[in-house]
Order: structure tokens, then sequence, then C-alpha cells
């Protein structure tokens, strides 16, 4: 058995902030404002989509194309997730992109319903990939000291692109400047600029040390932390001195996906069950509330199509907001208060909300106000799930272990909410619509009742310390 010892990790956690870790987190963490452009954009052009006369959209293929988006994000999850975790972080990055960019343009010369919902499928695909081998790249170079707030702002990041889909869509639905034919076309192109530039930052991104590390490349992963150390020590003058203690790694196996999978119903059932909760419930909430949101203030408030951006520009932004302020307090409190307390209050908030919108109690305005006040909690709750399933599992299979914990929380909660929503809104009973939201505030509840639970306290702990790889042996 070959064994190496290292002290890559360490190495890196030690690294004060630096333009290395803008370019990090902006290069790769601008994968969620691609997202969120995405589902915005189809949100906010739900109601110009529905009336145009080529692709013959009820509310029910509205959401029928939302959960096409969610198929595809599922599969793009699966199948890019493995290879990031058998290939590397960096192989995929382009990859994705490619797939993502070329896909959105496509979805702007949609000339049917079949092929609107198909090239929404292979934009979610590229997306779905960014996901799994990007939330692993982040976690891995970023220190351990401020992992927790950067992956809760990156995260929620996905609001930026939902602010950029909202505002881009005032421009795109006004008659007065583009015919509501093409409008709603000409705004998919927005993704496709973002992807072309995101392929420009990502070429000065390293690989993930910790990946090259655990697959039998000690020397690549030296050479790669020599190479961020002198980019920071440019920058920031003598770097601290690197603590005690290394990692002995094997480096005679190059594929872990047998024994990670066994590890996540073993030796991390606990930790897997938790992951399975907290992502279903957000997913389902969000999906359901976001991908319907335009139909709600269209048919129950008699909000015009074209005003729809309006009302979910405040709505993304406090999404973002939600991350930002409270993100601190994940690495500062702890995850296991923190998440438990953002999934219980989003949960109560929602019931209530629930309530006065079946009793006729809202405007349009009080209903933004309100999910504008659930959200800003609910956003946090819903980027810690990310947190959580990426830094809770071994280094060697952590991109398949999201990509698995998104296609789960994706299928059960994710491709359900949108449809059944669509349904309920075709109904036109807020009665039955009451009864879907508090479905999903019950489903927060119990995540919080979860994560109180079964919750481990990972604030400001090397990954390797939080799980440890699978490639690590005794002395």
């Amino acid at each position: 058995m070959a064994v190496v010892e290292t002290d890559v990790p360490a190495r890196l956690d030690r690294l004060p902030w630096s333009r290395f870790h803008w370019l990090v987190v902006t290069g790769l963490g601008i994968a969620w404002v691609l997202d969120g452009l995405e589902v915005t954009l189809v949100g906010s052009l739900s109601g110009a989509i529905a009336q145009s006369p080529v692709l013959h959209m009820s509310a029910a293929r509205v959401g029928a194309s939302a959960s096409a988006y969610l198929a595809g994000a599922v599969a793009g999850a699966l199948g890019f997730g493995w290879l990031a975790d058998r290939l590397g972080r960096k192989r995929l990055f382009a990859v994705t992109v490619l797939v993502y960019l070329t896909a959105t343009l496509a979805t702007g010369l949609s000339w049917s319903f079949a092929s609107f919902a198909l090239f929404r499928a292979i934009t979610g695909a590229g997306i779905g990939g960014e996901y799994a081998a990007v939330n692993a790249a982040i976690q891995e170079l970023i220190p351990a000291r401020r992992r927790g707030f950067t992956d809760l702002v990156v995260n929620g990041s996905f609001w930026i692109g939902a602010a950029i889909g909202a505002g881009g869509s005032l421009v795109a639905l006004d008659p007065r400047l583009i015919p509501p034919e093409l409008g709603w076309r000409v705004a998919f192109g927005l993704g496709g600029v973002l992807g072309l530039g995101v392929l420009a930052l990502r070429r000065w991104i390293p690989e993930s040390p910790r990946w090259l590390m655990t697959h039998g490349r000690p020397e690549a992963a030296e050479q790669v932390v020599r190479g961020i150390e002198a980019r920071v020590a440019a920058e920031t003058g003598e770097l601290p001195a690197v603590p005690p203690g290394r990692l002995r790694l094997r480096t005679d196996v190059r594929s872990w996906f047998g024994a990670g999978m066994m590890a996540l119903v073993t030796q991390y059932r606990r930790r897997t069950a938790l992951g399975v909760v907290l992502m279903a419930s957000q997913a389902f909430c969000y999906n359901a509330v976001f991908f319907t949101y335009a139909l709600i203030l269209t048919r129950f408030y008699g909000v015009a199509a074209g005003r729809v951006g309006l009302f979910i520009l405040p709505f993304a932004v406090s999404n973002f907001l939600g991350p930002l302020l409270l993100g601190r307090l994940f690495d500062v409190v702890g995850r296991r208060v923190m998440i438990a307390g953002t999934y219980a209050a989003s949960g109560l908030l929602m019931a209530l909300t629930g309530g006065l919108f079946a009793y006729g109690g809202l405007s349009a305005v009080g209903q933004t106000a309100w999910w504008t006040a659930i959200f800003f909690v609910a956003s946090a709750a819903a980027s810690s799930a990310y947190l959580t399933v990426g830094e809770n599992f071994p280094l060697e299979v952590r991109a398949v272990a999201i990509a698995l914990f998104y296609a789960f929380g994706t299928l059960v909660g994710g491709l359900a909410g949108p449809v059944l929503f669509g349904a309920l809104i075709q109904s036109g009973s807020r009665g039955a619509l009451m009864g879907g939201y508090e479905f999903g505030a019950g489903l927060m509840l119990v995540a919080a009742a979860a994560a109180w639970r079964l919750g481990i306290a990972a604030e400001r702990r090397p990954l390797e310390e939080v799980a440890p790889p699978l490639a690590s042996v005794g002395k």
C-alpha cells in the first residue's frame, strides 16, 4: 500500500483572504447567478410565454416546463457530479458552462412546447452539473474559518441572477421596445452572454489540491498549492505559519465511488438522513412558490404580465440579503442552531401567509411583502442545506454526494412542486392553494427538527476533521 504524508489542507486553511479567493468565489459562484437568471426568466416571462401563439402554453404546461428544467438538472448533477469526483473539478467547469449557454440560447429559438421543454431540460443539465462540481471546489479552496459564510453567500447569489432576470424581463416585455413575440426570446440571450464571461474567468482557477492529493497525485497537489501561496503572498506579504499535523493518505486507489456510496449508508447514515430532509423540504418550498409566483400575481391579483418583474425584484433582493446578513452567524453561533432556527422560522411564516392568502387578506403588494420577509430567512436555510451536504462527507465522493442529495431533493420536492402548484393555480381555488402552502410549511418544520436532532458542529473546522478522507490511514 503506497502512502504519502501531506499538509495541503492546513496550508490552504491558514491563508489570509485575498484576490485569489475572490476569483474562486466569482468565477465559480456565478453558477448560482446563472441558475437564478434561468428560473426567474421563466417565472417572469411565463405570462408572455403563455400568450405565445407558437408555444400554446397553459398554466399546467408552464409548470411542466419548469419540471423539465429540474429533471435535466437532476440528470446533469448525477452525471457531471460522478465525473467531477472521477476526473477532477476543473475539467468539468468548461463543459457544464458550454452545455448551459448553448441550450439557453436554443430555448429562445423554440418553435413548439416540446422543443421548449427539451431545451429547458438541457439547460438544467448544465446548471445541475455546475452545482456538483462547483460546490465541491469552493468548499475545498476556501479557508475553514470562512467556509460557512462564503458558501451561504455564494448559494444566495442565485438571487443576483434572479434580480437580473426580473429586470431584464421588464425590458424584454415592454412592447414599446421589443415586439411581444420576440421579447421573451431575446431575454434568454442574457444567459448566453453571461456564460461566455464565465468561461474566460475560469481559465485562472486551478484544480482542487484536495482532490489531487486523494487521487494519487500528491506532487501535482503540492505544485498547485505552491502556486496559490505565491499568488496570495504577493498580495498580503508573509504568510502565517503552517499548523502542525500532516495527513497520511493512500495513493494507490484512483476511484473511491463504491466505498464512498457504502459509507453514505453506513458510517454517515445520520448525516445522509439529514441531507435528504434538508434538501427535499427546501426544494419543494422554493420551486413550488418561485416557479409559479408570476401565475399567482396574474391570475389572482390581476397583475399585467409585463409588470411581474417589478414584484419579483424586491423578493430577489431579500433572498440575497438573507444569506449575506445571516451567513456569519453560521460560523459564529454554529451550524446546528442556525440551520434549525432558519428552517423553523420559514415554516411558521409560510403557514401564516398561506392562511392570509386563502381568506383574501392580501393584495399583490402585501403578498410580495410577506414572501419577501419569509424568504429572507428561507434563503439562508436553503443555502445551509447545500453547505451541509458539501462539508459532511469525505472528499473523494463530495461532488457525487452533493449531486445525489440535490437530485433526490429535486425529484421529491422540486419536480412535484411546480406541477402540483400549477394544477392548483389552474383550479382557481384559494383554499386548494392554501393546502399546498401548509404542506410546504410542514416540510420546513420537519427539516428544522431533523437539523436540531442530527446536525453536527462543523463550523470553523477543517473539512478533513469533519469527515476524514477515505484515503486516510493511521500512523
